[in-house]
């Protein structure tokens, strides 16, 4: 088992590409939606968690929950021993590096895995694609349709 966390805000092909390589590899994968208020995300936890059950359907193996809190707390009350993290770029690494310190040290028995995304997934980020979603811009290359169309009326309310 291994855990993939996340605020998933929104789910994008960079994620789902990760953890349909984390399938081929563990048995279970654990898509761990973070509540993360600090990040002030654009959709409630529960439409993250909503849209990510969607996007992941076809995925037998994956399971998804949220959390809050420790993400090392979280992994081990799943008794699990693994995280996946996603590195983009060498900014993406830096940052990632930290937390996987952090949480060694905080839970020894907890290793992180690092892996990349396809290259045509590596340049954007949630981020970028709320930030294309508010401009109009085209999405289908990025998003699930769902999570396209989640984004369009979640902006048309703002």
């Amino acid at each position: 088992m291994i855990i993939y966390p996340g605020t998933f805000d929104p789910i994008t092909y960079g994620h789902l590409d990760l953890i349909e390589r984390a399938c081929h590899i563990f048995s279970t994968v654990v898509v761990a939606v973070a509540e993360n208020p600090g990040k002030a995300p654009l959709f409630t936890l529960q439409e993250r968690i909503e849209m990510a059950r969607e996007a992941t359907s076809s995925f037998a193996q994956v399971r998804v929950e949220s959390f809050s809190g420790l993400l090392v707390e979280f992994v081990q009350a799943k008794k699990c021993r693994v995280i996946l993290r996603g590195v983009r770029a060498i900014s993406d690494f830096e940052y990632e590096f930290q937390m996987a310190l952090s949480n060694r040290k905080l839970a020894p028995n907890i290793e992180t895995i690092f892996m990349m995304p396809k290259e045509n997934y590596s340049f954007f980020s949630s981020r970028i694609i709320k930030e294309i979603a508010s401009l109009g811009g085209e999405l289908s290359e990025f998003v699930p349709p769902l999570v396209e169309r989640k984004l369009k009326e979640k902006l048309s309310q703002l």
